[in-house]
Order: structure tokens, then C-alpha cells, then sequence
């Protein structure tokens, strides 16, 4: 097993969680799929990404376009709508 601080961090998206930045990667051999270990930017949450769910973000610069498969948009939350006044 290996544990490899990334710096600079990567910013990178997890599906089904969203956009922050890879701070580290945990590699277990060759059986077992990389561990991106991800601070998440809407929730702040620190997760252990597997490999498959990691994708790089876009980067112009570079040529590198984001897939549409992998954007993520968290889901809005309930509004309240105001209530009209019943006078009348």
C-alpha cells in the first residue's frame, strides 16, 4: 500500500457527489482500483473516491473539454414559495 499527497491538489469531479479537489491518492496494488482521497467544494465532505468514479475537470488551456457525462449539478433545494395575501 501506498498514500501519495498531491501537490498541487487536482481538481477533479466524483460522480454522484460533485466538483472539489483530489489531496491525495492511496494505491492498495495491483488488485485494487486507486483511491483519489477528494475534499468536496459544496459540502466540504472529504471522500475516498475508487478510480472509476474520478474524472479530471475540463481545462482549456490544456485542449481538455469536460464531458457532459460527468456534469454535475447538485439538486436545488425545496423553495417555500410566499404566500399571496387573502385579502380582499
Amino acid at each position: 500500500m501506498s498514500f501519495h499527497q498531491l501537490n498541487p491538489t487536482i481538481p477533479v469531479t466524483v460522480i454522484g457527489k460533485g466538483d472539489g479537489y483530489a489531496v491525495a491518492v492511496i494505491d492498495y496494488g495491483q488488485e485494487h482500483n486507486l483511491i483519489w482521497v477528494t475534499a468536496l467544494n459544496e459540502s466540504a465532505e472529504i471522500w475516498c473516491a475508487p478510480n472509476p468514479l474520478v474524472r479530471m475537470k475540463g481545462n482549456w488551456t490544456m485542449g481538455r473539454e469536460r464531458p457532459a457525462s460527468v456534469s454535475y449539478k447538485p439538486a436545488a433545494p425545496d423553495r417555500v414559495k410566499p404566500q399571496t395575501s387573502q385579502m380582499g
